[in-house]
């Protein structure tokens, strides 16, 4: 069966309108169901409010910032040339993150006070199934709109993909500002509130005599909402482009080694990552429908009925996909496979890691010892989850390498099938985002649920529903950020063949010439890959230091209003909630900058200063070490929570106990690494990789040091 471009890119835009359009529908049933009484009202506004107007505030900056650098790329490439392209990319990119963070967020806060209506009945499986559409309704959200946009550009740019590399950065820049701002104000919430409330005050979680309880409530839906939906619209765009990027760059700069064409070995293969989406889809929508609790079954086994059925009908898209436009061609199916085998080991270990198991039962008897105790047992807890994670991508990429690459038993594998193998195995991972998203939306809706439900002082019924919610939420979101952490990584690998191909077009010499230049005993090399591996400890340095200075700002303002205002801990005053709103939003937009600063500066200031080679190992190192860094501080911070929650489930002597105290002091230095500075981690590697491609062509011409290498 023959199937035209024109064809695919019909069926390609099909699919993402048809996730669109579940995600109207499902908005539409969501926002008809009861809201409760006036008091829970009340809460849901003023957590809407709070979030609209960071968001607000936030886009405004950022905006700002990008009109200004979309001026400065349509410039610097050429005003009548490739600038304009690239600059208008660029702007949709960032709009298109945007835009699904703004989504993601609008559900959410929505949702919240819906889902803590539905726990009143005291009816767990029905109010997780409610939950779990509000999370749907991101996911489907973000993959339709990414896809959407992709194949938009592909056809507007006349499948030119290097054109899209503005788009890349884009994404990645928004994404980047959306992960570190919302992941500030939300730490510095939830720190503040926490250490004042709980520890110094002695009064529970979401309590309403505390006045950082709505900034706190706030901050679960600008960071674990909008944060992650931006983040991962994101890692979706820059996971297929860079399959594509790859592709388009091998098939018109290299030659396989059996002298046939890349193009004529796999005609489809540029738009092959976006019919994977495509299908993704489809998977996803069949996937949901297994979304279920079973009587006597848990609520992460329901979840997870949904994951592995979206996976089942995956593979067996895969199969289709790759008979009808990759030739029948074993390797591409095997590396598609090897995507999903790579999502579902590293849910597993996170789920291991940070579930009711050994890992976090070994941080909540530590507690029992002290604070100390507890946070040197989750600093081991974290160390060890890299291991598992990082033997898994390092396997899946020498397998997809090897599979597609195949030349025979006595030869070595091709090396640029090879690279493409990898590029389809992160792109495969992208089946099953849909289901991944929601699945993490999921986690700050319960979560704000429990809040509104404890703040209106509910029943102890619907209390009963909420908390293990709650308590699985968490699991889920920690689940998400190593997929995402995962996919970049493998992502990385494809677009860092992409730079070494661009580099070598740029300079006018072949791919072979320039990666032999890429030797240790290069010391342009060298360089670039210890300031690449610094990278990304020096930009987290910033963002666990701008969650200190919010939480201590939200601290010094909760404090005075306990002081200042009369019967607000006896519960006959009200607290001012709007200024830790206020507060909490100024500095985390303060702290914002520099870290964003440094993510773009350093790889342009190696890259012109010292050359493309150097920037090649800038590339290298800052994926390097910064996959290891982000599994462990988000992994580790999820750890944390969960040994808390552990002791508030009653063992150890539960809330009040001083095991207690010492989990709150673990969970809050968690709170800085899982949700703010782990996180972020992601897309810096790929603001990192797609700035480079995108300036490669002028760092090529007008870099101190050129593509000669010392000591070649």
């Amino acid at each position: 069966m023959s199937i035209s471009t024109g064809q695919l890119e019909l069926l390609i835009v099909l699919a993402a309108l048809l996730g669109l359009a579940y995600a109207a529908v499902q908005t539409v049933l969501i926002l008809r169901a009861d809201e409760g009484d006036e008091r829970m009202k009340e809460i849901s506004r003023a957590i809407r409010e709070g979030a609209n107007a960071f968001l607000r505030r936030e886009y405004t900056i950022v905006f700002v910032a990008a009109i200004i650098l979309a001026v400065v790329i349509a410039f610097a490439f050429g005003i009548t040339g490739i600038g304009p392209r690239l600059a208008v990319g660029f702007l949709f990119g960032a709009a298109g993150s945007a835009l699904a963070g703004a989504v993601g967020m609008y559900v959410s806060v929505r949702a919240n006070v819906r889902t803590a209506a539905k726990a009143r009945s005291g009816d767990l499986p029905s109010t997780m199934a409610f939950a779990f559409r509000g999370g749907s309704v991101t996911g489907l959200s973000v993959a339709g709109l990414a896809l959407l946009e992709l194949i938009v550009f592909y056809w507007a740019f006349n499948g030119n993909v290097l054109d899209m590399v503005g788009l890349l950065f884009g994404a990645s820049l928004m994404s980047l500002f959306a992960r570190v701002g919302g992941g500030i104000y939300t730490k510095g919430a939830d720190v503040g509130a926490d250490i004042v409330g709980k520890v110094e005050a002695g009064i529970p979680e979401d309590d309403p005599r505390n006045p950082a309880v709505i900034a706190d409530n706030v901050g679960d839906n600008v960071g674990d909402c909008a944060g992650m939906a931006a983040d991962l619209f994101e890692t979706y765009v820059v996971t297929a482009v860079s399959a594509m990027l790859l592709a388009y760059l091998i098939a018109n700069y290299a030659v396989t080694t059996s002298g046939m064409s890349f193009a004529a070995l796999f005609p489809n293969a540029v738009l092959f990552p976006l019919v994977i989406c495509g299908w993704a889809i489809v998977a996803t929508l069949i996937g949901i429908v297994f979304v279920r609790m079973r009587p006597g079954g848990s609520i992460m086994g329901g979840l997870y009925q949904g994951l592995i059925a979206t996976t089942v009908v995956g593979i067996a898209g895969f199969a289709v996909l790759d008979y009808f436009l990759m030739n029948s061609n074993w390797g591409i199916f095997i590396a598609a496979v090897l995507g999903l085998v790579v999502m579902i080991l590293i849910v597993v270990a996170t789920d291991y890691y940070t579930g009711n198991y050994g890992p976090v039962k070994r941080i909540a008897d530590a507690s029992q010892s002290g604070a100390g105790p507890t946070v040197i047992t989750g600093l081991s807890v974290g160390l060890q989850a890299t291991w598992v994670s990082g033997i898994v991508i390092v396997a899946a990429s020498l397998i997809s390498f090897t599979a597609v690459g195949w030349t025979g038993w006595t030869t070595a594998p091709n090396i640029e099938l090879g690279l493409y193998g990898i590029a389809i195995a992160a792109a495969s991972m992208l089946a099953v985002t849909g289901m991944i998203i929601s699945i993490d939306a999921f986690g700050p809706i319960t979560d704000n649920a429990g809040g509104i439900a404890e703040m209106a002082e509910l029943p102890e019924a619907a209390r009963n529903v909420t908390d293990p919610l709650d308590a699985v939420g968490n699991t889920t979101k920690a689940v998400t950020k190593g997929y995402a952490v995962g996919s970049a990584v493998l992502a990385a690998l494809a677009l860092f063949a992409a730079y070494t191909f661009a580099t070598a077009n740029a300079a006018g010499i072949a791919w072979t010439t320039f990666v032999s230049y890429l030797s240790l005993t290069n010391p342009l090399l060298l360089a670039g890959l210890v300031v690449g591996a610094i990278l990304p400890f020096f930009f987290t340095s910033f963002l666990m230091n701008a969650v200190g200075v919010a939480a201590q700002a939200i601290v010094f303002e909760v404090r005075r209003q306990f002081k200042e205002i009369a019967g607000i801990l006896e519960g006959k005053a009200k607290p001012e909630y709007g200024k830790c709103v206020d507060l909490v939003t100024v500095t985390a937009l303060r702290q914002l900058a520099l870290p964003a600063i440094i993510a773009v500066a350093v790889p342009l200031i190696m890259g012109f200063l010292l050359g493309p080679i150097a920037l090649a190992g800038v590339l290298l190192g800052v994926i390097l070490a910064g996959f290891p860094l982000a599994i462990m501080m988000t992994t580790g911070g999820a750890a944390w929570d969960n040994g808390k929650k552990y002791i508030e489930a009653g063992h150890y002597g539960g809330k009040h106990s001083d095991a207690h105290k010492a989990a709150v002091v673990g969970d809050t230095v968690g709170d800085a690494t899982k949700d703010t500075a782990g996180p972020a981690i992601n897309p810096l590697i790929k603001v990192v990789n797609t700035i480079s491609i995108l300036f490669v062509t002028l760092i090529v011409a007008h870099a101190v040091i050129g593509i000669v290498p010392f000591g070649i």
